[in-house]
């Protein structure tokens, strides 16, 4: 039997409040004088769709813009995440590493699922050295559907994992343990919504509230 704990990253293990209004400020000034841009930065928009896969945040932020300027602005979005982290801006939840090391003392294999893209997981797994607990970080782009269920689904089969939990903050994380038979715990954080949170078999207000669920 192999037990797992998936998470997702953002909202979940990172605070990516911490650094999101940095870089998307960043990116709408970039746009503003590529004059691409001419009013506030819609971060309150962002702020309701966050956890989408980057191509959907694009279409919702950019209605009227043109597929290459999308393009144009995920790269330079992209980039300067990627600086924030590594300045030193960023943060993971109080208590990730704890939870690691429990779940790892208690014979759990750690996995990530994220919507956000490789090179920005990828800065985010390296500055914080997720890689001491986490048997494999997953991205989206991974799977051509950008549907969080068959990621985690590519995961089960990939690792054949028999049991275990789907831990994040969106309905997306939720329906992706529920679609493959894993238990969902939902984190009550900073993008969190209680009518999504709802259908969750648990909800935690801190991540160490998963060791009392998983390990009796």
């Amino acid at each position: 039997m192999t037990l797992a704990v998936i998470f997702d990253m953002d909202g979940t293990l990172f605070q990516t409040n911490k650094i999101l209004e940095l870089s998307l400020e960043d990116t709408f000034n970039y746009l503003r004088k590529q004059n691409k841009w001419d009013t506030v930065t819609p971060i309150n928009t962002y702020r309701e769709i966050m956890g989408a896969p980057l191509p959907i945040v694009w279409e919702t932020l950019l209605p009227n813009h043109s597929l290459d300027v999308r393009k144009e602005t995920d790269t330079y979005f992209l980039h300067s995440l990627i600086e924030n982290i590594q300045y030193g801006k960023g943060a993971l939840y109080s208590n990730a590493k704890e939870t690691f090391e429990f779940l790892k003392e208690n014979d759990y294999e750690i996995y990530i699922a994220s919507n956000g893209l490789i090179k920005y997981l990828k800065a985010i797994v390296n500055y914080y050295h997720l890689d001491d607990w986490v048997t494999e970080t997953f991205s989206i782009e991974q799977i051509n559907t950008l549907n969080k269920s068959d990621l985690v689904q590519f995961i089960i089969k990939n690792y054949k994992i028999t049991n275990g939990a789907v831990v994040g903050d969106r309905l997306s994380d939720i329906l992706a343990a529920k679609n493959n038979g894993l238990l969902s715990i939902g984190c009550n954080f900073d993008f969190a919504r209680e009518d999504e949170l709802d259908q969750a078999d648990f909800v935690i207000d801190d991540l160490l509230q998963i060791t009392s669920i998983l390990v009796k």
